[in-house]
């Protein structure tokens, strides 16, 4: 991340409504007290502005570092050891032994085109379950050694 300024922070000092207000107190104050308080004054001013700098700067990078959590979350997601090999082969012989029943059930139905919706559906299902598990399929990328 480049170093941020305080536009980048999302903060506008000129466009600040309260700080212009503490802004028009401390000359307010100023002009009040006399020369002898500049200092403290100027003080406590740019302590107001700093801490604005910080809040505004700590929601940036708060903001920034989720989104860099998301993008990894769903860029980077491999089988969790839930998506085993055992668990896959699971799915595909109970999506099979459910298919023989579908099948007798929408054909007797729907006929030719009741199993091949039935059909279409098992294996929209089990497509959808290899994209899950699988996610390069869709992007043609194979995994290699160096993705993990």
């Amino acid at each position: 991340m480049s170093t941020l300024d305080s536009r980048d922070a999302g903060l506008n000092l000129r466009k600040d409504p309260d700080l212009r207000k503490e802004l028009d107190a401390t000359v307010r104050a100023r002009t009040d007290l006399g020369a002898e308080y500049d200092s403290a004054l100027v003080d406590s001013f740019l302590e107001k502005v700093e801490q604005r700098i910080d809040d505004a700067v700590d929601r940036r990078v708060r903001r920034h570092l989720a989104e860099q959590r998301m993008t990894t979350a769903r860029g980077t997601r491999r089988p969790k050891d839930a998506d085993s090999w055992p668990e896959r082969f699971g799915f595909a012989i109970v999506s099979l032994v459910l298919a023989v029943p579908l099948t007798a059930i929408s054909g007797a139905f729907g006929g030719m085109t009741g199993m091949v919706a039935t059909w279409a559906g098992i294996v929209g299902v089990n497509a959808a379950q290899a994209v899950r598990t699988n996610p390069e399929i869709l992007s043609g990328r194979r995994r290699t050694e160096s993705d993990g």
